[in-house]
């Protein structure tokens, strides 16, 4: 049995331990680097599909720094801006997630972000008909998680599962493009 004083501890311990998942918000993305970038830069905190808004967001991203400057993001640069980028995204997903409760919180967009940057950066140069493609199959994979995503995503915690998940459905989108323009 628990003395009054262990009791009164335990009660005071349990809200940490089962705190609640946050709603992320403007003021909360602004708080920490972490969670600006996590959150897609505002992306994320769409009601509505946010990890569809964070792809899209990412597509206007890779698209426009693209055709805007084109001698500076070259697909070297892209390639090293994803390899860095999934990395700060494992770090910032990590503290995101820890912050708002849930490992794996729907507004943390990043990992989109990234993923799409990969799926884009090697299907380019593509028509906009094709990225469309593109970004309609890697968000199918994204939602559905058909195997292997789901057992990676239920195997693989924090950020670097929150992040290596999708790259997974990136590859998929890639495999499932490669075999229809080989059909």
């Amino acid at each position: 049995m628990m003395t009054p004083n262990e009791a009164g501890s335990a009660a005071s311990a349990a809200p940490h331990a089962t705190q609640a998942p946050r709603r992320p918000n403007a003021a909360f993305m602004l708080s920490h680097p972490a969670h600006l970038l996590a959150l897609g830069f505002g992306s994320g905190l769409s009601r509505i599909m946010p990890g569809t808004m964070g792809t899209l967001f990412g597509w206007l991203c890779f698209d426009t720094f693209s055709a805007r400057w084109p001698e500076l993001f070259t697909s070297t640069v892209w390639g090293l801006i994803i390899l860095i980028g999934f990395m700060m995204g494992v770090w910032a997903c990590e503290k995101t997630g820890r912050a708002l409760g849930v490992p794996d919180h729907g507004g943390m967009v990043w990992d989109e972000m990234i993923a799409i940057w990969l799926v884009l950066l090697l299907v380019t140069p593509a028509s906009f008909r094709q990225e469309c493609m593109a970004v309609l199959i890697f968000r199918a994979f994204d939602m559905i998680k058909p195997p292997p995503i789901r057992q990676f995503e239920q195997h693989y915690k924090g950020g670097f599962g929150v992040m290596a998940d999708d790259i997974i459905a990136a590859f998929l989108t890639l495999l499932v493009l490669a075999l229809w323009r080989f059909l």
